[in-house]
């Protein structure tokens, strides 16, 4: 035992470790790249070498509090240490189990009280028991050692050569196994060393016994392996004496693939109509199939990659003539609303119609039909909208418009890029990409090719997918993609591709580049009804049986789920609450109850239960220090409720609720404004340093940022400061600069949407918004009254329930003097 270490509290540097554990009696190599972890073994080697060392309950946690490390921890001697741009790394010997009492610094490093941890006493009752249990785990040990188990060849020499004491063994044992950080913490926690011995038996025990399976698999696999190089070489030795005696195999020379195989293939290739190029690449591989012999383990890789060439479909085209009268019929038939979207869909297969009446006129010449072809697809369409809004389904749509195949592939969650340029042959279970399996699902060189969730792809160090994707959507490239399995180019233009996502701003910067965005805004409350009458419903009795009993819903009733159970931009949540509604019919038909022929408003509370917003607002009365803006998600619009609260203090502002730097920078320049504008407000010169400002924006869950909030804050913190109520039914978007400019912003047909849909009757947009008021329904035009903002005093006495203030009427007006006058 090491009496180094007074018992008593004493004060030493503090290190917060992440992902390990330290164990006593064990020399570990530590990397510290922290500031305060580095300049906290630097103090200690300058002095007595001796740092306490505690392990991070999270190790995500950047800057660790007291209640961010446990409570139990090593001191520790730095023996060795040395600097390696921006990176220290320190050889450190555990001595002792400490308790950490108190944290007494936390700058430059951290200091700490701690307090030594006695070892339990050996007792005599006990030490045979424990002189057992660590005999025991000595030897299993070194069986572990024996059969894979890495360790220092130092640690090793010491602990199966000579006698070791039980509290050094089980902690060098401890500080070996492979265990998550969690369970190492776990042990050097328990006092007892009977029970800790027990349980490093435990752990190491499990250990051995994965070592001894991973051993039998590995030995099993090497005599298989060796039992087929012996057949391979007897085979060979057989072909050799079959060639010598003159009895060649039937099916081929020296026993290689049956001829009738070979003969398949041929045909196959002949007819499959392949580029010259790609042609001859087939028949070198079906050479080499031909001369290896059917028993070679490579002979399945040549025939699986022949199959993909073969079954590709090199010349199979659609044969669709594009009408545009037929899309626009199937369109209005399958979709209701959207009709920017659908006018700009009608449009690109107009430009296609006309590309094809040119082709077939220069059909004669046969290198302008050729030059024609490779212009035959000019763009690739993104369709950009907040889930339920039906971008996937007009894909279908437009698919069943031209009378072509439809192929879809979800991108969410895509990593790896071979997933879209396939994996190299030399891989075991090798595949092409995503691109090329649908291509020749479809049969057909011309689908109409859907890539769903295009923001949703990531990037790890399996390569970046995005990036995989430019050459397959860039129509100047495209028509030799080049795919890792086939290792030949494929011809993509004839493909209509489109993308669809929910937000732009994940989708990365060239490949948005090579799209052409057409964004999906969420349907007002009128296109909603429509489509459940029109759509919904039908396709849900349809679907739930109910066709025979004539069922049908009152208006009244699509409007109550529409207004009181729902809350989105597209229609999903809808659907389901129809859907609950035909399963409950049908449990009563099912039952042979009474059930609604018609489905009221009376029947839907009955199914659905009570109403989930009982509210459109969420608040029923003016509020003081309280504004409501609105804001775009991936979900589609939304309204953001501002909330500020005043208490004395000095001038600090504290924001809250998840905010991003732009918002946080918004919140920053609308309390400048209101501190230069105290007169305008009716406020003492100095009011901003006798107080405190909390904003917070709530559902702090939700992450949130963006510059479009920036007069929602003002108005609310003005509101606050001069106790002025904010018209519960006014809300606001728009950027805010210093001098009190409203400033133009994105987003305005979802976020009016949203607005109407949350019951607001007037909104504040900026006045450069103005020209965006031609994307917003009719309908929400004619019940919502819209103020265009130039700066904030256009904002303020629209949503302020009183304003001017009636202390700036009697002030007398003078002069201000200017800042460098009285600085002067």
């Amino acid at each position: 035992m090491n009496d180094d270490f007074p018992k008593q509290i004493r004060e030493v540097p503090l290190v917060a470790i992440r992902g390990s554990v330290v164990f006593p009696y064990t020399d570990v190599v530590l990397n510290f790249g922290r500031k305060k972890s580095i300049a906290a073994v630097n103090a200690a080697f300058q002095e007595d070498r001796v740092v306490a060392i505690f392990t991070q309950k999270d190790a995500r946690t950047p800057e660790p509090d007291r209640e961010d490390i446990h409570k139990i921890g090593t001191i520790a001697v730095v023996s060795q240490m040395m600097t390696t741009e921006g990176e220290l790394h320190a050889v450190v010997r555990g001595q002792k189990r400490i308790e950490l009492v108190e944290i007494t610094s936390f700058e430059p490093y951290l200091i700490a009280k701690v307090r030594e941890i006695d070892e339990e006493m050996i007792e005599e009752q006990n030490a045979s028991e424990i002189e057992a249990t660590a005999n025991k785990l000595s030897e299993l040990f070194k069986k572990a050692i024996n059969i894979g188990k890495q360790a220092e060849i130092m640690t090793v020499m010491k602990l199966v050569s000579g006698k070791v004491d039980p509290y050094e063994l089980v902690d060098q044992v401890a500080s070996l196994l492979e265990i998550p950080t969690r369970k190492k913490q776990e042990l050097l926690e328990i006092p007892s060393l009977q029970k800790r011995l027990e349980k490093v038996l435990e752990y190491l025990s499990h250990e051995v016994n994965v070592l001894e399976l991973e051993r039998t698999i590995s030995d099993k696999t090497q005599k298989r392996f060796e039992d087929q190089m012996r057949k391979a070489m007897l085979r060979e030795k057989k072909r050799t004496i079959e060639k010598e005696l003159g009895e060649e195999d039937e099916f081929g020379a020296m026993g290689g693939t049956p001829q009738e195989e070979v003969q398949l293939y041929k045909k196959k290739i002949k007819e499959g109509g392949m580029p010259k190029e790609v042609e001859d690449k087939a028949q070198r591989e079906l050479k080499r199939l031909s001369q290896m012999s059917q028993h070679n383990p490579e002979s399945g890789y040549v025939r699986n990659y022949l199959d993909w060439l073969v079954d590709m479909p090199w010349k199979e085209s659609a044969h669709s003539t594009v009408s545009v009268a037929k899309a626009e019929e199937v369109l209005d038939n399958e979709h209701y609303g959207i009709q920017k979207a659908k006018e700009r869909i009608l449009e690109h297969l107009s430009v296609m119609k006309v590309k094809e009446n040119e082709t077939k006129k220069h059909q004669k010449d046969s290198k302008d039909e050729e030059g024609k072809e490779s212009e035959s697809q000019s763009t690739i369409l993104c369709f950009i909208g907040p889930p339920g809004v039906g971008k996937t389904s007009i894909g279908k749509s437009i698919a069943k418009a031209l009378d072509r195949k439809f192929v879809r592939i979800s991108l969410g969650g895509i990593r790896d890029e071979a997933e879209i340029r396939g994996h190299r042959r030399t891989y075991v279970g090798a595949l092409p990409g995503r691109i090329i399996q649908g291509i020749k699902n479809a049969g057909t060189k011309n689908p109409v090719f859907m890539l769903d969730e295009v923001d949703k792809l990531g990037q790890d160090f399996r390569g970046d997918p995005s990036s995989a994707l430019l050459e397959a959507l860039d129509p100047e490239q495209n028509r030799e993609f080049s795919d890792h399995y086939l290792e030949v180019p494929y011809d993509l233009s004839k493909v209509m591709f489109i993308a669809t996502g929910n937000t732009l701003d994940n989708i990365p910067g060239p490949l948005r580049d090579r799209m052409e965005v057409i964004k999906f805004a969420g349907y007002t409350q009128d296109e909603k009804f429509h489509i459940a009458k029109k759509f919904l419903w039908p396709k849900q009795v349809r679907l739930h049986g109910l066709t025979d009993y004539k069922v049908t819903i009152a208006d009244e009733s699509l409007n109550e789920i529409i207004n009181r159970y729902t809350r989105e931009a597209g229609v999903r949540n809808l659907e389901r609450n129809l859907a609950t509604v035909c399963r409950k019919l049908a449990k009563l038909i099912a039952e042979k109850a009474k059930y609604p022929k018609v489905i009221t408003v009376k029947d839907i509370r009955k199914f659905l239960g009570p109403e989930k917003f009982t509210s459109l607002i969420a608040e029923n009365e003016d509020e003081i220090g309280m504004s409501t803006g609105l804001a775009v998600t991936g979900a589609g619009g939304e309204i953001l409720f501002i909330e500020v609260a005043l208490m004395p203090g000095r001038g600090r502002l504290t924001l809250t609720g998840q905010l991003g730097d732009v918002m946080k920078e918004s919140a920053t320049a609308a309390f400048t404004w209101a501190k230069s504008h105290w007169y305008d407000l009716d406020l003492p010169e100095n009011f901003a340093s006798k107080i405190d400002v909390h904003i917070h924006v709530p559902e702090g869950a939700q992450p949130k940022d963006g510059p479009s909030a920036g007069i929602a804050i003002t108005t609310a913190l003005v509101s606050a400061l001069t106790g002025i109520p904010v018209h519960r039914e006014v809300g606001m978007t728009g950027e805010v600069t210093l001098r009190g400019r409203v400033l133009e912003i994105g987003g305005v047909k979802e976020k009016v949407i949203a607005a109407h849909r949350a019951g607001l009757k007037t909104i504040i947009l900026p006045k450069g918004n103005k020209k965006d008021m031609e994307d917003v329904p009719q309908e929400v035009k004619d019940e919502v009254h819209f103020i265009f903002a130039e700066k904030l005093s256009d904002v303020l006495p629209v949503a302020l329930t009183k304003w001017p203030i009636a202390g700036v009427k009697t002030k007398k007006l003078v002069p201000r003097p200017s800042f460098l006058a009285v600085a002067s």
